[in-house]
């Protein structure tokens, strides 16, 4: 299918004709994962393409699905936006542009996230590697620019490149972000109260999702998700947490827009709560995703929290254990604080619908996500075994002195 002119949002598959897949194939062949590529590399707006590279072959998908892994993507082999991003992304190393802070238009890539890690192993940059050159990333190059004696304007051209080059890579004791996670989960003790939580269902507003039908009759996705954001509301609340709800139920507003509202609560976590579907029945079970890739930061606490989530809602539904996962999606990256999104299972799964329409599966749900945020603040005080801690016990253990 040749399709020319493809809008951003176009899916593209094998059989396809675009220059898009063009810029993917030439993408690849930088990085060195096609091996066979016989066009020249140049900088991808700048590139030229012959018919033959434009077309959407099973080789080229299966080079995807390889590089896709890596980025924390789902691995489809198909060519989709964030697909598009991840490559052009890659494309980047340090040295190959000139890096610096334009507010509003801030440059992402893998060259900005290798200069994060170098200032950060030299103890000037202590927030998430993330790639994207932001203000605190500027602030931790002019200090080091500063600190060796060079124009400290944030840029990092030649001369900054040349510096770091010559300083080599130190062996350190780890990620200073993830540290600094730890450190105040430890910090803020073992009781929940006064944990501030945004919790996020995602869908509002005239986005109600997919409708299924339970034993009450037709129910929507967004009255699962809302439903369900209550009940763990409510338990967190009688907790002593305090509680904050991304968005109005009438409204739906972006994901930039719903991460900003976390980092402006300057909450401890999000939890976001969402179903997923499939083209058949098979799929189905729960599955959490946190901030991380197998090539990139990852957020520590993120990761702890998911785990102890998934664990608890497979050890106390019937839903299927899709495991935990590293990923790079919007919500994960923009947030400043951890954030676990739960995909509580597929609507298109008869067996996951019967267990999301029942009310009785959803309190058990809500206690897995409450009894998980205990977990992580009880540390090495935590010696329950998974699926047994009940809410009326977290609550005498909360009201205890």
């Amino acid at each position: 299918m040749i399709t020319k002119g493809v809008g951003v949002n176009r899916v593209l598959r094998v059989g396809d004709q675009s220059v898009r897949v063009a810029e993917a194939r030439a993408t690849l062949a930088r990085l060195g994962l096609m091996t066979d590529y016989k066009g020249t590399l140049s900088d991808w707006k700048k590139q030229k393409y012959s018919e033959a590279d434009k077309q959407f072959d099973a080789d080229l998908s299966q080079v995807l699905k390889a590089f896709q892994q890596s980025r924390g993507i789902v691995p489809s082999g198909d060519i989709d936006e964030l697909t598009l991003r991840e490559l052009r992304q890659a494309s980047y190393s340090l040295g190959a542009r000139v890096l610096a802070y334009e507010p509003g238009n801030l440059q992402v890539g893998d060259d900005v996230a290798q200069l994060q890690e170098q200032l950060q192993e030299l103890g000037f940059y202590q927030e998430r590697i993330d790639g994207h050159f932001g203000p605190a990333t500027y602030a931790a190059l002019a200090e080091y620019q500063l600190n060796c004696g060079l124009r400290n304007d944030g840029i990092c051209g030649p001369a900054t490149i040349n510096a770091l080059s010559l300083l080599g890579r130190r062996i350190t004791g780890g990620s200073a972000h993830n540290i600094q996670e730890r450190e105040r989960v430890r910090n803020a003790g073992p009781k929940l109260a006064g944990k501030r939580v945004v919790i996020d269902p995602s869908l509002g507003g005239f986005n109600t999702g997919r409708t299924v039908k339970g034993r009450y009759g037709d129910i929507t996705e967004e009255e699962i998700l809302w439903d369900l954001a209550e009940r763990v509301a409510g338990r967190m609340i009688a907790a002593g947490m305090e509680t904050i709800i991304s968005r109005p139920r009438t409204d739906d507003p972006s994901v930039r827009d719903r991460a900003g509202l976390a980092n402006a609560f300057d909450a401890d976590f999000v939890i976001s709560l969402a179903c997923d579907e499939y083209p058949t029945e098979k799929a189905n079970g729960v599955a959490t995703f946190y901030f991380g890739s197998e090539s990139g930061n990852s957020s520590l606490i993120g990761e702890t929290l998911s785990g102890f989530i998934q664990r608890e809602i497979v050890a106390r539904t019937e839903l299927g254990n899709c495991r935990n996962h590293g990923r790079t999606w919007a919500l994960l990256r923009l947030t400043q604080m951890p954030v676990v999104q739960v995909v509580l299972g597929y609507l298109t799964s008869p067996k996951d619908v019967a267990i999301l329409t029942n009310p009785d599966c959803r309190d058990d749900i809500a206690e897995a996500i409450v009894v998980a945020v205990k977990r992580l603040y009880l540390l090495d005080d935590d010696t329950a075994v998974t699926g047994t801690y009940r809410f009326d016990e977290l609550l005498r253990a909360e009201r205890s002195s």
